[in-house]
């Protein structure tokens, strides 16, 4: 995005300055890795759709997957805003948690197995396909070269 794709009308806001620090917050945060996260890869389908003829593509996609998907099933806080009933509420949330969990653990353990088999047999494709590939572009240059010989 350019700068000149932005346009805030308020009075005392430097568009500029400010699509300045939106490029240094992305730039610091690119390298520190922090956009390979799987949740972003989400975020920017439509970029990767354009990154299809990029070699690196498939092995960003595979990545990008496999960090996706998992089911987080792990326990975690739980926490209340309204002060007045904050106890309770933090009470009733934690036994709730802990039903659904009883019921849904079995569930998102054999959720997780099936992703995790899925996101490995596209891995060995991807990675038996490369190996093919290869080979077969060595068979092409031995053809081409047995044929120029000629």
């Amino acid at each position: 995005m350019d700068q000149a794709d932005v346009q805030i009308f308020a009075p005392g806001v430097d568009t500029d300055a400010v699509m300045r620090d939106i490029q240094s917050t992305v730039a610091r945060k690119s390298e520190e890795g922090v956009y390979a996260d799987a949740r972003v890869a989400r975020a920017e389908r439509t970029n990767l759709i354009h990154l299809r003829d990029d070699e690196g593509f498939l092995a960003f996609y595979l990545s990008a997957l496999r960090e996706a998907a998992f089911v987080d099933i792990n326990d975690f806080d739980i926490r209340e805003r309204r002060a007045r009933f904050a106890p309770l509420l933090v009470r009733l949330k934690k036994t709730i948690w802990n039903l659904l969990k009883f019921y849904t653990f079995r569930m998102w353990s054999q959720q997780n197995t099936v992703n995790g088999l899925f996101v490995t047999g596209l891995e060995t494709m991807h990675e038996q396909y490369q190996d093919r590939i290869k080979k077969l572009e060595a068979r092409i240059a031995e053809l081409e070269a047995r044929a120029s010989g000629r």
